[in-house]
């Protein structure tokens, strides 16, 4: 009896060992490093500075957290921190995921049951198909900035032949951001379209037709059946796509480097440890954003569990 208890973890051994060496042992060293300076050998305490607010060995997380913000009035703290590479990342999770899930969802809803609806959801699925350093390379020629008489990028190159002027849509602070996130919205609008699509299609016709006999309008239908009843899986769709963001580094990177304010926590990470060589200060950027990710996993695996139990 003894034997078959033991019997099932021999199978799950060598799963269990692959996870504790390549997930656990460098997660429990990366927390170690994000208490130490920059070589890794000393506390992150000796980089304190005389007559500045120093955090001991959280010092790493008090430079992680402050240094792009400037803390001398509430107005210069609020302007600082919508050019940082949290409030970067904010704009990220609020204009990305929101209109990725929203255009998704009217797709989904524009191609469910049309003639040609796999040929549709294939062509809308398609960009998820181009790695994200392609379409990186692809949207930089797009919004390429030449000189006033050549045009290289094809969205400059509509804009002065329609007699405007040339915008530099990637080293001007206000815009770049919000163009990179168009960018990104046109990569996982079709994932969300997918998802939702099959959320769609699980709705049972027989409810559908007894509201529009009782004189519901299509409208009333969609906003007061389809979306609650598919509610769960837009929630799902909505944390899957806060997590891909929150992880966003090889779009960014590619198309401006994190440059002209456009930087976001992973690249920070990276820049931190492979530009400034400082392996605790990076490290502790890691700790904060998968602190950051860790909730809307819960959340997920808790929808999944209950899903189940459902079934």
């Amino acid at each position: 009896m003894r034997q078959g208890k033991i019997t099932p973890f021999y199978y799950l051994a060598p799963a269990i060992l692959l996870m504790l060496f390549f997930i656990v042992y460098p997660m429990i060293n990366t927390i170690q490093l994000s208490f130490k300076d920059k070589t890794g050998l000393k506390s992150a305490a000796t980089t304190c500075v005389e007559g500045k607010p120093c955090w001991g060995v959280f010092e790493n997380y008090h430079y992680a957290l402050t240094a792009e913000l400037n803390t001398s009035t509430f107005s210069a703290l609020w302007s600082s921190f919508w050019v940082s590479s949290y409030g970067n990342t904010l704009k990220w999770i609020i204009f990305m995921v929101g209109f990725t899930v929203l255009i998704g969802l009217i797709f989904a809803k524009i191609v469910d049951g049309i003639k040609y609806e796999a040929l549709s959801k294939a062509m809308l699925f398609m960009p998820m198909a181009i790695s994200f350093v392609g379409a990186g390379v692809i949207w930089k020629f797009v919004y390429n900035y030449g000189s006033q008489q050549v045009q290289v990028g094809l969205l400059n190159a509509i804009i002065t032949g329609l007699g405007g002027k040339p915008i530099s849509f990637l080293t001007t602070p206000i815009l770049n951001t919000y163009m990179l996130i168009i960018v990104g919205i046109w990569i996982w609008t079709g994932f969300c379209m997918t998802i939702l699509s099959s959320a769609l299609k699980s709705v049972p016709d027989e409810i559908l037709e007894a509201s529009r006999v009782d004189g519901a309008t299509e409208w009333r239908v969609f906003t007061s059946i389809i979306i609650p009843m598919i509610m769960p899986t837009i929630l799902v769709v909505i944390t899957t796509m806060v997590i891909n963001v929150l992880k966003l580094f090889d779009l960014v990177y590619v198309m401006t480097g994190g440059n002209f304010q456009t930087d976001v926590i992973a690249n920070r990470m990276y820049t931190e440890m492979y530009i400034n060589f400082n392996m605790g200060r990076g490290t502790a950027v890691a700790v904060i954003l998968v602190i950051a990710i860790i909730p809307f996993i819960i959340m997920n695996v808790r929808r999944f569990l209950a899903q189940e139990e459902m079934r």
